[in-house]
Protein backbone atom coordinates (compact mmCIF):
# COMPACT_ATOMS: atom_id res chain seq x y z
CA UNK A 1 0.00 0.00 0.00
CA UNK A 2 2.85 2.38 0.75
CA UNK A 3 4.07 2.04 -2.83
CA UNK A 4 0.83 3.57 -4.10
CA UNK A 5 1.38 6.59 -1.85
CA UNK A 6 4.63 7.37 -3.60
CA UNK A 7 4.40 10.41 -5.95
CA UNK A 8 5.64 8.27 -8.84
CA UNK A 9 2.44 6.21 -8.51
CA UNK A 10 0.13 8.97 -7.31
CA UNK A 11 0.55 11.28 -10.30
CA UNK A 12 -0.40 8.69 -12.97
CA UNK A 13 -3.46 7.69 -10.93
CA UNK A 14 -4.52 11.32 -10.61
CA UNK A 15 -4.11 11.84 -14.35
CA UNK A 16 -6.12 8.69 -15.11
CA UNK A 17 -8.90 9.76 -12.73
CA UNK A 18 -9.09 13.28 -14.20
CA UNK A 19 -9.15 11.97 -17.76
CA UNK A 20 -11.80 9.40 -16.87
CA UNK A 21 -14.08 12.13 -15.50
CA UNK A 22 -13.45 14.38 -18.52
CA UNK A 23 -14.10 11.50 -20.93
CA UNK A 24 -17.34 10.59 -19.16
CA UNK A 25 -18.55 14.20 -19.31
CA UNK A 26 -17.64 14.41 -23.01
CA UNK A 27 -19.56 11.18 -23.69
CA UNK A 28 -22.64 12.47 -21.84
CA UNK A 29 -22.44 15.78 -23.74
CA UNK A 30 -22.14 13.97 -27.05
CA UNK A 31 -25.22 11.86 -26.30
CA UNK A 32 -27.43 14.73 -25.05
CA UNK A 33 -26.35 18.15 -26.38
CA UNK A 34 -28.59 19.33 -29.21
CA UNK A 35 -30.67 16.16 -29.12
CA UNK A 36 -34.04 16.61 -30.81
CA UNK A 37 -36.79 14.14 -31.59
CA UNK A 38 -37.46 10.76 -30.09
CA UNK A 39 -34.89 9.45 -27.62
CA UNK A 40 -35.39 5.88 -28.83
CA UNK A 41 -33.88 7.03 -32.13
CA UNK A 42 -31.34 9.56 -30.86
CA UNK A 43 -29.68 7.33 -28.27
CA UNK A 44 -29.01 4.30 -30.56
CA UNK A 45 -27.89 6.58 -33.41
CA UNK A 46 -25.45 8.56 -31.30
CA UNK A 47 -24.52 5.51 -29.25
CA UNK A 48 -23.31 3.70 -32.37
CA UNK A 49 -21.05 6.61 -33.28
CA UNK A 50 -19.80 6.89 -29.69
CA UNK A 51 -19.00 3.18 -29.61
CA UNK A 52 -17.16 3.44 -32.92
CA UNK A 53 -15.06 6.34 -31.66
CA UNK A 54 -14.26 4.51 -28.43
CA UNK A 55 -13.19 1.34 -30.25
CA UNK A 56 -11.05 3.22 -32.76
CA UNK A 57 -9.49 5.34 -30.01
CA UNK A 58 -8.67 2.24 -27.99
CA UNK A 59 -7.16 0.41 -30.96
CA UNK A 60 -5.03 3.32 -32.15
CA UNK A 61 -3.79 4.29 -28.68
CA UNK A 62 -2.78 0.76 -27.65
CA UNK A 63 -1.25 -0.17 -31.01
CA UNK A 64 0.85 3.01 -31.18
CA UNK A 65 2.19 2.73 -27.63
CA UNK A 66 3.09 -0.94 -28.09
CA UNK A 67 4.63 -0.33 -31.51
CA UNK A 68 6.81 2.44 -30.10
CA UNK A 69 7.83 0.08 -27.31
CA UNK A 70 8.92 -2.68 -29.64
CA UNK A 71 10.76 -0.30 -32.00
CA UNK A 72 12.27 1.82 -29.17
CA UNK A 73 11.30 4.91 -31.15
CA UNK A 74 8.61 7.41 -30.14
CA UNK A 75 8.22 9.07 -33.54
CA UNK A 76 7.12 5.88 -35.33
CA UNK A 77 3.56 4.66 -35.76
CA UNK A 78 2.19 1.36 -37.10
CA UNK A 79 1.34 3.13 -40.36
CA UNK A 80 4.99 2.67 -41.37
CA UNK A 81 4.15 -1.02 -41.89
CA UNK A 82 2.04 -0.09 -44.92
CA UNK A 83 -1.36 -1.18 -43.57
CA UNK A 84 -2.96 2.19 -44.33
CA UNK A 85 -1.62 2.01 -47.87
CA UNK A 86 -2.94 -1.54 -48.22
CA UNK A 87 -6.39 -0.36 -47.12
CA UNK A 88 -6.30 2.39 -49.75
CA UNK A 89 -5.23 -0.15 -52.38
CA UNK A 90 -8.09 -2.49 -51.43
CA UNK A 91 -10.67 0.28 -51.62
CA UNK A 92 -9.28 1.61 -54.90
CA UNK A 93 -9.13 -1.86 -56.44
CA UNK A 94 -12.74 -2.59 -55.51
CA UNK A 95 -14.06 0.65 -56.99
CA UNK A 96 -11.84 0.26 -60.06
CA UNK A 97 -12.81 -3.37 -60.69
CA UNK A 98 -16.55 -3.51 -59.96
CA UNK A 99 -17.60 0.15 -59.76
CA UNK A 100 -18.74 2.31 -56.87
CA UNK A 101 -22.41 1.33 -57.26
CA UNK A 102 -21.67 -2.35 -56.68
CA UNK A 103 -19.20 -1.65 -53.86
CA UNK A 104 -21.89 0.22 -51.92
CA UNK A 105 -24.18 -2.81 -52.20
CA UNK A 106 -21.65 -5.17 -50.64
CA UNK A 107 -22.51 -6.36 -47.16
CA UNK A 108 -20.67 -4.34 -44.48
CA UNK A 109 -19.72 -7.47 -42.55
CA UNK A 110 -18.23 -9.24 -45.56
CA UNK A 111 -16.33 -6.14 -46.63
CA UNK A 112 -15.06 -5.53 -43.11
CA UNK A 113 -13.89 -9.11 -42.63
CA UNK A 114 -12.23 -9.18 -46.06
CA UNK A 115 -10.27 -6.01 -45.36
CA UNK A 116 -9.23 -7.18 -41.89
CA UNK A 117 -8.18 -10.59 -43.19
CA UNK A 118 -6.11 -9.04 -45.99
CA UNK A 119 -4.27 -6.63 -43.67
CA UNK A 120 -3.64 -9.24 -40.96
CA UNK A 121 -2.41 -11.77 -43.54
CA UNK A 122 -0.07 -9.17 -45.03
CA UNK A 123 1.36 -8.35 -41.62
CA UNK A 124 1.78 -12.00 -40.70
CA UNK A 125 3.64 -12.80 -43.93
CA UNK A 126 5.87 -9.79 -43.39
CA UNK A 127 6.75 -10.79 -39.84
CA UNK A 128 7.05 -14.48 -40.65
CA UNK A 129 9.38 -13.88 -43.58
CA UNK A 130 11.64 -11.16 -42.18
CA UNK A 131 11.60 -11.75 -38.43
CA UNK A 132 12.42 -15.44 -38.36
CA UNK A 133 16.16 -15.37 -38.97
CA UNK A 134 18.97 -15.49 -36.49
CA UNK A 135 19.46 -11.74 -36.42
CA UNK A 136 15.91 -11.16 -35.10
CA UNK A 137 15.99 -7.50 -36.09
CA UNK A 138 12.97 -5.32 -36.77
CA UNK A 139 14.82 -3.06 -39.18
CA UNK A 140 14.23 -5.27 -42.28
CA UNK A 141 10.55 -5.53 -41.34
CA UNK A 142 10.19 -1.76 -41.08
CA UNK A 143 12.12 -1.08 -44.28
CA UNK A 144 10.22 -3.64 -46.34
CA UNK A 145 6.91 -2.44 -44.89
CA UNK A 146 7.79 1.13 -45.82
CA UNK A 147 8.75 0.14 -49.36
CA UNK A 148 5.61 -1.95 -49.84
CA UNK A 149 3.53 0.94 -48.51
CA UNK A 150 5.00 3.19 -51.22
CA UNK A 151 4.27 0.49 -53.80
CA UNK A 152 0.65 0.15 -52.65
CA UNK A 153 0.12 3.90 -52.81
CA UNK A 154 1.69 4.08 -56.28
CA UNK A 155 -0.63 1.35 -57.57
CA UNK A 156 -3.60 3.13 -55.97
CA UNK A 157 -2.62 6.43 -57.59
CA UNK A 158 -2.30 4.73 -60.97
CA UNK A 159 -5.82 3.30 -60.79
CA UNK A 160 -7.22 6.57 -59.45
CA UNK A 161 -5.81 8.50 -62.40
CA UNK A 162 -7.48 6.32 -65.01
CA UNK A 163 -10.87 5.76 -63.35
CA UNK A 164 -13.94 7.82 -64.16
CA UNK A 165 -14.31 11.15 -62.31
CA UNK A 166 -17.57 10.09 -60.65
CA UNK A 167 -15.98 6.90 -59.39
CA UNK A 168 -13.02 8.88 -58.06
CA UNK A 169 -15.30 11.20 -56.07
CA UNK A 170 -17.00 8.23 -54.42
CA UNK A 171 -13.63 6.65 -53.69
CA UNK A 172 -12.30 9.80 -52.04
CA UNK A 173 -15.15 9.73 -49.54
CA UNK A 174 -14.23 6.16 -48.61
CA UNK A 175 -10.55 6.99 -48.03
CA UNK A 176 -11.16 9.44 -45.16
CA UNK A 177 -11.93 8.18 -41.68
CA UNK A 178 -15.69 8.41 -41.17
CA UNK A 179 -17.49 7.81 -37.87
CA UNK A 180 -20.97 8.53 -39.18
CA UNK A 181 -21.62 5.39 -41.26
CA UNK A 182 -20.61 2.55 -38.95
CA UNK A 183 -22.89 -0.49 -38.76
CA UNK A 184 -23.71 -1.98 -35.37
CA UNK A 185 -23.00 -5.54 -36.57
CA UNK A 186 -19.48 -4.53 -37.58
CA UNK A 187 -19.01 -2.86 -34.20
CA UNK A 188 -19.72 -6.14 -32.45
CA UNK A 189 -17.11 -7.97 -34.53
CA UNK A 190 -14.60 -5.20 -33.85
CA UNK A 191 -15.26 -5.33 -30.10
CA UNK A 192 -14.71 -9.09 -30.02
CA UNK A 193 -11.40 -8.72 -31.89
CA UNK A 194 -10.19 -5.96 -29.57
CA UNK A 195 -11.12 -7.95 -26.46
CA UNK A 196 -9.22 -10.96 -27.80
CA UNK A 197 -6.13 -8.83 -28.51
CA UNK A 198 -6.37 -7.24 -25.06
CA UNK A 199 -6.56 -10.59 -23.28
CA UNK A 200 -3.59 -11.76 -25.33
CA UNK A 201 -1.35 -8.95 -24.17
CA UNK A 202 -2.69 -7.83 -20.78
CA UNK A 203 -0.74 -10.32 -18.66
CA UNK A 204 2.52 -9.36 -20.38
CA UNK A 205 2.52 -5.66 -19.40
CA UNK A 206 5.50 -6.06 -17.05
CA UNK A 207 7.39 -7.87 -19.79
CA UNK A 208 6.64 -4.96 -22.12
CA UNK A 209 8.16 -2.61 -19.52
CA UNK A 210 11.37 -4.62 -19.61
CA UNK A 211 11.32 -4.73 -23.41
CA UNK A 212 11.17 -0.92 -23.46
CA UNK A 213 14.68 -0.89 -21.96
CA UNK A 214 16.07 -2.13 -25.26
CA UNK A 215 16.79 -5.44 -26.97
CA UNK A 216 20.08 -6.22 -25.22
CA UNK A 217 18.82 -5.24 -21.77
CA UNK A 218 15.62 -7.25 -22.22
CA UNK A 219 17.50 -10.37 -23.30
CA UNK A 220 19.96 -10.04 -20.41
CA UNK A 221 17.02 -9.82 -17.98
CA UNK A 222 15.56 -13.08 -19.26
CA UNK A 223 12.93 -11.86 -21.74
CA UNK A 224 12.23 -14.10 -24.72
CA UNK A 225 12.81 -11.29 -27.19
CA UNK A 226 11.56 -12.98 -30.34
CA UNK A 227 8.38 -14.34 -28.75
CA UNK A 228 7.56 -11.04 -27.03
CA UNK A 229 8.16 -8.94 -30.13
CA UNK A 230 6.11 -11.34 -32.23
CA UNK A 231 3.28 -11.13 -29.71
CA UNK A 232 3.30 -7.33 -29.82
CA UNK A 233 3.41 -7.27 -33.62
CA UNK A 234 0.43 -9.63 -33.80
CA UNK A 235 -1.55 -7.47 -31.35
CA UNK A 236 -0.64 -4.30 -33.25
CA UNK A 237 -1.63 -5.88 -36.57
CA UNK A 238 -5.05 -6.91 -35.25
CA UNK A 239 -5.74 -3.53 -33.65
CA UNK A 240 -4.65 -1.47 -36.64
CA UNK A 241 -6.47 -3.72 -39.11
CA UNK A 242 -9.73 -3.54 -37.16
CA UNK A 243 -9.49 0.22 -36.68
CA UNK A 244 -8.65 0.91 -40.31
CA UNK A 245 -11.31 -1.42 -41.70
CA UNK A 246 -13.90 0.05 -39.32
CA UNK A 247 -13.63 3.76 -40.15
CA UNK A 248 -10.62 4.27 -42.44
CA UNK A 249 -6.97 5.29 -42.01
CA UNK A 250 -5.93 7.80 -39.35
CA UNK A 251 -2.17 8.09 -39.75
CA UNK A 252 -0.88 10.62 -37.21
CA UNK A 253 -3.54 10.38 -34.52
CA UNK A 254 -1.71 7.66 -32.60
CA UNK A 255 1.53 9.63 -32.62
CA UNK A 256 -0.20 12.66 -31.15
CA UNK A 257 -1.94 10.65 -28.44
CA UNK A 258 1.10 8.58 -27.44
CA UNK A 259 3.32 11.66 -27.19
CA UNK A 260 0.82 13.48 -24.97
CA UNK A 261 0.31 10.36 -22.83
CA UNK A 262 4.00 10.01 -22.03
CA UNK A 263 4.33 13.71 -21.24
CA UNK A 264 1.40 14.09 -18.86
CA UNK A 265 1.68 10.69 -17.18
CA UNK A 266 5.19 11.14 -15.85
CA UNK A 267 5.74 7.40 -16.07
CA UNK A 268 6.95 4.96 -18.70
CA UNK A 269 5.14 1.93 -17.26
CA UNK A 270 2.56 0.48 -19.60
CA UNK A 271 0.03 0.02 -16.81
CA UNK A 272 0.02 3.83 -16.51
CA UNK A 273 0.67 4.98 -20.09
CA UNK A 274 -1.89 2.75 -21.81
CA UNK A 275 -4.96 3.90 -19.79
CA UNK A 276 -3.92 7.54 -20.19
CA UNK A 277 -3.42 7.10 -23.95
CA UNK A 278 -6.79 5.35 -24.31
CA UNK A 279 -8.69 8.00 -22.34
CA UNK A 280 -6.91 10.80 -24.20
CA UNK A 281 -7.80 9.23 -27.54
CA UNK A 282 -11.47 8.81 -26.63
CA UNK A 283 -11.66 12.34 -25.21
CA UNK A 284 -10.04 13.79 -28.33
CA UNK A 285 -12.32 11.98 -30.77
CA UNK A 286 -15.53 12.61 -28.83
CA UNK A 287 -14.66 16.23 -28.07
CA UNK A 288 -13.56 16.81 -31.65
CA UNK A 289 -16.80 15.33 -32.98
CA UNK A 290 -18.84 17.60 -30.70
CA UNK A 291 -16.99 20.66 -31.98
CA UNK A 292 -17.29 19.42 -35.56
CA UNK A 293 -21.06 18.97 -35.28
CA UNK A 294 -21.94 22.01 -33.15
CA UNK A 295 -19.42 24.60 -34.32
CA UNK A 296 -18.40 23.67 -37.87
CA UNK A 297 -21.75 22.04 -38.81
CA UNK A 298 -20.04 19.11 -40.56
CA UNK A 299 -18.27 21.45 -43.01
CA UNK A 300 -15.08 19.41 -42.69
CA UNK A 301 -14.02 15.92 -41.63
CA UNK A 302 -12.78 15.12 -38.14
CA UNK A 303 -9.95 13.03 -39.58
CA UNK A 304 -8.59 16.05 -41.47
CA UNK A 305 -8.33 18.08 -38.26
CA UNK A 306 -6.71 15.15 -36.45
CA UNK A 307 -4.22 14.53 -39.24
CA UNK A 308 -3.30 18.23 -39.29
CA UNK A 309 -2.63 18.30 -35.53
CA UNK A 310 -0.83 14.95 -35.64
CA UNK A 311 1.34 16.06 -38.55
CA UNK A 312 2.44 19.14 -36.61
CA UNK A 313 3.24 16.95 -33.60
CA UNK A 314 5.29 14.64 -35.83
CA UNK A 315 7.33 17.57 -37.18
CA UNK A 316 7.96 18.90 -33.67
CA UNK A 317 9.06 15.50 -32.36
CA UNK A 318 11.33 14.96 -35.36
CA UNK A 319 13.00 18.34 -34.86
CA UNK A 320 13.45 17.69 -31.14
CA UNK A 321 15.05 14.29 -31.74
CA UNK A 322 17.38 15.80 -34.32
CA UNK A 323 18.56 18.41 -31.81
CA UNK A 324 19.50 15.79 -29.20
Amino acid sequence: MLAWLDPAHRRPLQVIAALAVATLLAAVAFMTVGAKGQWDFVLPFRGTKLAAMALVAYAIAVSTVLFQTVTANRILTPSIMGLDSLYILIQTSLVFAVGSSRVTTLGPQALFLTQCAAMIAFSWMLYRTLFSGRMQSLHPVLLVGLVLGVLFRSLSNLMQRIMAPNEFVVLQDRLFANFNTVHSDVLLISAVALVAATLLGWRHLRTFDVLALGRDAAISLGVDYKATVTLILVIVSVLVSVSTALVGPVTFFGLLIASLAYQITGSSKHIHVLPVAILLAILTLVGGQIVLERVFAFETALSIIIEFAGGIAFIILTLRSAQR
